[in-house]
């Protein structure tokens, strides 16, 4: 029996695999869009790097929503999902090493745009590739473990920003190949457990997003996620701004410690709450109180006037913050079943990931010169409340809520 009980489950080697190549992900992007680049954008724009950031942030939202869908699709069409994470490996890479060739405005966000399509070829099918292999008693467990996602990300600018460790010219190259030596062992050594019911055809009656329209409980959890993004984007990409404002005086690697040890608490948060929510069929409700806690750090950070406020209100907001995305990440796969088209549906699911990054800019634009960051995050909390009452008072169909 226990034997039997075992082959329903998802081997750990798997989801632990799975995991390090979701960081791998993490560790493309983090240190060089919250460390890198804003520093490069300085050096380029001058004065005009907080509204230079948001065109680049904004052409590069544009092109991520757009490749996330495509290779979601197509890894549903040719039945691989390997193939093109591997194909995006490589050119994410090749990318990330071209980007300091850049020496305008102009010329940066081309690269951005194309590093963009390649890394969301890695990310689109990668997340597929778990509806594929984890049954939904499992899915707490991977949401935990989809928490070191941002934590190794975070703690890879730490550790390319660390004085006398890594040159800045030599950043680029490192964070490279921490990205190669997370996502390729999944690939080489990857081998799932099959799960047929998780990867057949729904019948054509079945419910779906793409038959009868999205479901409630659907609609909900993209709107919820939406919103609490909106307010985790514009920290992703102002941190740098908003600690410089509180503390000029302020390291980028302390930056990028404060961000990584956020995200670093998250994780047995996470954890522990993911198999909370297996255990007792209860997988939303640790969504609703993680989305409390950040709107509370975002209403925190809004008044903090000193550097040690500020940054104890970041640890509340980051913290609850990387519990709710992680955990939803992995229940998002349990309310879009039909695995025929999952890579595309999880396309359009996840524009609440790139979505915000066009809506954001233009929030920083519009009220940070005239108002400061302060009146940023009263807005920011208010939404994220909004996303706390559409999760607390989501329909129950079953006993599953």
């Amino acid at each position: 029996m226990a034997d039997a009980g075992a082959s329903r489950r998802q081997s750990l080697r798997f989801l632990l695999l799975y995991a390090l190549a979701a960081a791998g992900g993490a560790m493309a992007y983090v240190p060089f869009l919250t460390i890198w680049l804003p520093a490069r954008m300085t050096a380029l724009a001058g004065d005009a790097d907080v509204q230079s950031l948001g065109y680049v942030t904004f052409f590069g939202a544009i092109a991520a929503s757009v490749a996330g869908v495509a290779f979601g699709w197509l890894s549903d069409r040719t039945g691989s999902r390997r193939i093109w994470v591997a194909t995006g490996l490589l050119l994410t890479i090749v990318l990330l090493l071209a980007v300091p060739l850049a020496r305008d405005v102009g010329t940066l966000i081309c690269i951005i745009v194309a590093w963009q399509l390649a890394l969301n070829m890695i990310l689109g099918p990668l997340a597929a590739w778990a509806g594929d292999c984890v049954p939904d008693d499992q899915k707490g467990l991977l949401g935990g473990l989809l928490a070191f996602s941002p934590a190794l990300g975070a703690w890879s600018g730490a550790l390319v920003t660390m004085p006398g460790l890594v040159s800045a010219e030599a950043r680029l190259v490192v964070i490279a190949m921490l990205v190669a030596g997370a996502i390729l062992p999944v690939l080489l050594f990857g081998r799932p457990r099959p799960f047929p019911e998780l990867t057949a055809a729904a019948p054509g009656t079945a419910d779906g997003m793409h038959d009868r329209g999205p479901s409630g409980p659907a609609v909900r959890m993209w709107l919820a996620r939406l919103l609490v993004q909106i307010a985790e984007a514009a920290l992703f990409a102002y941190l740098y701004f908003w600690f410089r404002s509180i503390d000029p005086g302020m390291h980028d690697n302390e930056k990028a410690r404060i961000f990584g040890f956020a995200l670093t608490i998250a994780v047995p948060i996470a954890l522990v709450a993911g198999r909370w929510a297996d255990r007792n069929d209860r997988p939303f409700r640790p969504l609703v109180v993680s989305a409390a806690v950040s709107a509370a750090g975002m209403l925190g950070m809004a008044f903090a006037d000193g550097p040690d406020l500020a940054k104890t209100c970041y640890l509340v907001f980051g913290v609850a913050t990387t519990v709710f995305l992680s955990l939803h990440a992995s229940q998002t796969l349990r309310i879009l079943p039909r695995a025929e088209h999952r890579g595309r549906d999880l396309g359009i699911f996840n524009l609440t990931n790139t979505v915000p990054s066009l809506i954001m800019p233009w929030l920083t634009i519009s009220l940070v010169p005239g108002f400061g960051f302060g009146a940023l995050f009263l807005l920011l909390a208010a939404l994220t409340g909004i996303a706390v009452l559409l999760l607390a008072t989501m329909p129950r169909p079953s006993q599953a809520y």
